[in-house]
Formats: C-alpha cells, sequence, structure tokens
C-alpha cells in the first residue's frame, strides 16, 4: 500500500473551495506496483471532479504494518483503504 500527499486544483467552486483553489489530500492506494498507485491516486483525483493531481510526496506501507490491528484501528483512512481499495482524505492541518 502506498501514501500519498497530492495537491489537486478545482476547476470549479465544489464544497467551499473556490475556482481554481489548491486542494492539499492525503490518498492511500491499496496497489503493490507504484506506478499503478500513481495512476491509480490521479484518476481518483479527477473523478471526484479536482485536476492537475500532483504528487508531492509518496511513501510505502511495508506489509508488516497492514497486518497490525491496533494501528488499523487507529487510522480510519488505512482500514477503508484495505476494505475498499482507496482512501481519499483532504488535508487539515487543524
Amino acid at each position: 500500500m502506498y501514501v500519498f500527499s497530492v495537491n489537486a486544483r478545482t476547476p470549479k467552486a465544489l464544497e467551499g473551495f473556490a475556482k481554481g483553489a489548491e486542494v492539499p489530500f492525503i490518498i492511500y492506494i491499496n496497489f503493490k506496483d507504484l506506478f499503478g498507485a500513481e495512476q491509480l491516486c490521479q484518476i481518483y483525483l479527477k473523478q471526484q471532479g479536482f485536476e492537475r493531481p500532483a504528487i508531492e510526496k509518496r511513501k510505502l506501507i511495508e506489509d508488516k504494518f497492514l497486518v497490525d490491528q491496533k494501528l488499523i484501528a487507529a487510522d480510519p483512512a488505512l482500514k477503508e483503504a484495505l476494505s475498499t481499495g482507496y482512501s481519499i482524505q483532504i488535508f487539515s492541518s487543524h
């Protein structure tokens, strides 16, 4: 599984964001191959109505962490990605 820090723009006003706003995301993709995971990351954001996704950071989550039930229970986005294949959340510093 990979976790990405991604910025994407709004082509029109969306859910509290002005047209052209740059929105930061944290995206989990449950896929073994980095290239494929990056492509899925961009596709999922485009499907949600955002454009020009730019991956800023990427990190592999090793398999040994994906079986740690305590870690999974503490991270809802990780849990969602394990069950559905991906998780998208808007990053908030608050």
